[in-house]
């Protein structure tokens, strides 16, 4: 107890020593400002940076879905693989203030070589991929480092009569946790998206202010260096349970059939640890295997940020006609309702239930929570299939895609050989139905196909290749019909714009601006590439054709549609007939708020009651080894989700159905698991272990155990507080 006051008296080096200020008159010392203002920038420099990072890996190193889902939870994964390394650092070496100020310096170099490569004048795409994985390992560590050492410096700053003080700033520090990752992820996708440089979407800006942030906490934490209270690291408990692990299987292997029977492995250690330590461990070791199953729940909620972002692409982001959503911007709906559910089910749904006279234990209220998550899952499955009715699937191998234009003055008729496509006349400037597929029989073919008008024949011969789209352009010379073929665009585009090319069939070449873009239309059927350009309603468009200028009204050119617009009409007039190859995203974001209800319910149930419920079941000094476990289930998750990522090669909706089943069929294993578990109330090992009853050989032993269990009581009781900035 006495080496705990003199933590409570800052030692300055001319030896005096002297109370930590206070904010205005009350007992919250003035260093807790600066430790909240650098948990704001913080959170706000890794959401606001991770917010964007999908859509990065896609538009900008342009990897497949597969690959920037995979390297996504590789990287978040990480970062709660580093906890662990930042706690025992921190305990066994550097002390918790160092710790913080070392790892947030790695931090920011990540943030500068991220930024740095995301500048297309920096070298090559080689260049980039390098920069950004360097500069992704930097943040890894340096967020996960500083992770568990943060909220515990904040709250060894208050004197240890101070507990309502201490309670009230863990409501602070969990509020500015939320703050940062609400506007971070609000923000940044707007300076991704809304600011245009170095010729399309701003990333190095995406990623340049979350590194000024990050270099804003760094500085606001390092200024409030001489008011903090810092404690000299004490060693880390996780070392000597595992020791003490490690020891009993060592003596075990080492056994004979001759040495006395244990009654637990883990008795095997009791030549070297104490008893009451080694009990411990055995009520730990029941709360982690628990976790065995865990790591599913994490492998669902952690894809807000991967695979609903990308579903989130192909849908209808407008909210009116002036409001436009980005994709990345949904992810801070879970932060929004988290602030709103945690007091709603502590406060309403679980006294509800209780005056139902439902015992809804903590393990029943993980499972409830593991049910929500799956069914955010089947939600997500259900918009996903709706989704995909908008998307045209790309052809197999030996098939390609056709659709036909009749720009003929009358209905035509074609006929493919051994086929029965195309078996109704095809009318006059119809916009066509679906693309069909044909079957080819290998890498390409030429097919003479017939086409009929006014019951005449024409041969149209044209060569395709496998696994491409193609329009079959029909229009007549005078002397009969002639077929052209173009190849198609079918590809949504993940930057949420419109595809677009012209057909000319004037006699003069066109010249069209759409916004920012220009297209230039050759004369007599010529056809323009296909160009990408933001979603709006275009009113005001100029084309140019010979000496005069045209006004022109393409009107809405729509989310992830591909159009094709017909330019005809006399020298004098252009007269336009929109054709839409692709289907606009159809589906509102709006069908996605329900899967994030869904996740966030079962985030309160599941996360929150599960820390809980393991603080509640195990000694406090054991805190920072359940800790590891339970971010350690986060890491395990986010490989969960790489592996199936990249081997399942499963369509989405099927994959978010193999997620929601896998969590369901857990979930079942869980709940028997947690029906044959007894609970244990830790303060019974005072009973069983009594200071009196130790020898001499374990009486320095006990001292450390008993030391740290008295600093982490006070702690534990604001777990409800901090127990999201363990998990975000």
């Amino acid at each position: 107890m006495e080496k705990r006051k003199e933590h409570d008296l800052k030692i300055h080096e001319n030896g005096k020593t002297s109370k930590s200020p206070k904010l205005c008159g009350t007992n919250y010392p003035v260093s807790i400002s600066f430790i909240v203002v650098n948990e704001f920038c913080e959170r706000f420099s890794y959401y606001g940076m991770k917010a964007v990072l999908t859509l990065y890996f896609i538009n900008y190193l342009h990897w497949d879905q597969n690959l920037s889902t995979a390297v996504y939870h590789a990287f978040s994964s990480l970062c709660y693989f580093t906890p662990v390394l930042g706690a025992l650092i921190a305990d066994s070496w550097l002390g918790k203030f160092k710790t913080i100020v070392y790892l947030s310096v790695v931090y920011v170099l990540g943030h500068i070589v991220k930024s740095v490569g995301a500048i297309p004048s920096v070298g090559d795409s080689t260049i980039h991929i390098v920069l950004s994985m360097v500069g992704l390992i930097l943040i890894a560590f340096g967020t996960g480092g500083i992770k568990p050492c943060v909220a515990a410096f904040g709250g060894d700053q208050f004197d240890e009569e101070h507990t309502n003080e201490r309670r009230k700033f863990f409501s602070i520090f969990y509020m500015s946790i939320n703050g940062g990752s609400v506007l971070s992820t609000l923000i940044t996708p707007i300076l991704r998206g809304d600011v245009q440089c170095f010729g399309g979407d701003c990333y190095a800006l995406a990623f340049g202010v979350p590194a000024i942030l990050m270099v804003i906490a760094l500085v606001v934490f390092i200024s409030g260096s001489g008011m903090y209270k810092k404690s000299p690291p004490e060693g880390n408990v996780l070392l000597d349970v595992c020791k003490c692990m490690g020891l009993a299987i060592k003596n075990r292997w080492k056994s004979s059939k001759y040495d006395p029977k244990k009654k637990h492995w883990l008795d095997w250690a009791e030549e070297k640890y104490p008893r009451r330590l080694i009990h411990e461990i055995k009520m730990v070791l029941r709360v982690l295997v628990l976790y065995i199953p865990l790591p599913m729940f994490w492998a669902l909620f952690d894809q807000q940020g991967s695979r609903w972002t990308l579903q989130a692409t192909r849908m209808n982001m407008a909210f009116g006609s002036t409001f436009v959503l980005k994709p990345d911007q949904m992810q801070m709906l879970n932060a929004l309702l988290i602030l709103v559910f945690v007091p709603i089910f502590d406060m309403v749904v679980y006294p509800l239930i209780g005056l139902c006279r439902i015992n809804l234990t903590p393990l029943k209220k993980m499972a409830v929570g593991m049910v929500f998550a799956a069914l955010a899952f089947g939600s997500a499955t259900l918009v996903e299939v709706n989704v995909t009715k908008t998307v045209v699937e790309p052809a197999p191998q030996g098939q390609c895609l056709l659709q036909v234009y009749n720009l003929a003055v009358s209905d035509v008729k074609l006929n493919i050989p051994g086929s029965n496509l195309f078996s109704q006349p095809i009318k006059s400037y119809e916009d066509p139905p679906a693309y069909q597929h044909i079957q080819l029989g290998g890498h390409n073919k030429t097919i003479n196909m017939a086409v009929t008008q006014n019951e005449i024949p024409y041969q149209c011969v044209q060569t395709f290749t496998e696994q491409k789209a193609y329009t079959l352009v029909l229009h007549s010379n005078g002397s009969g019909i002639v077929c052209q073929l173009a190849t198609d665009n079918i590809h949504k585009s993940e930057k949420m714009e419109a595809y677009l090319r012209f057909i000319n069939t004037r006699s003069e070449a066109v010249n069209i601006t759409v916004g920012a873009v220009d297209f230039y239309v050759p004369a007599d059927y010529g056809i323009s590439p296909h160009n990408s350009v933001e979603r709006k309603e275009y009113t005001t468009d100029k084309c140019t054709s010979g000496s005069q200028d045209f006004p022109i009204t393409l009107g809405l050119l729509d989310f992830g549609a591909s159009y094709t617009v017909i330019l005809k009409g006399d020298p004098g007039q252009i007269i336009l007939h929109k054709m839409e190859d692709v289907k606009a995203n159809n589906v509102h974001i709006a069908w996605q708020i329900p899967q994030y209800v869904l996740i966030t319910a079962g985030e309160v149930m599941f996360s929150i009651t599960g820390l809980e419920f393991s603080y509640s079941q195990a000694p406090a000094n054991m805190k920072s080894v359940l800790q590891a476990g339970w971010l350690l289930t986060v890491a395990f998750g986010n490989v969960i989700v790489l592996i199936v990522a990249e081997g399942a090669g499963l369509d989405q909706w099927m994959e978010f159905l193999l997620f929601a089943g896998l969590l369901v069929a857990v979930c079942i294993i869980f709940s028997i698991m947690a029906y044959f578990y007894t609970y244990v109330d830790p303060d019974e090992l005072d009973k069983l272990f009594p200071d009196k009853t130790v020898n001499d050989d374990d009486e320095d032993n006990l001292k450390k155990n008993q030391k740290y269990h008295m600093d982490q009581t006070d702690d534990s009781m604001y777990l409800n507080q901090i127990v999201k900035s363990t998990n975000m």
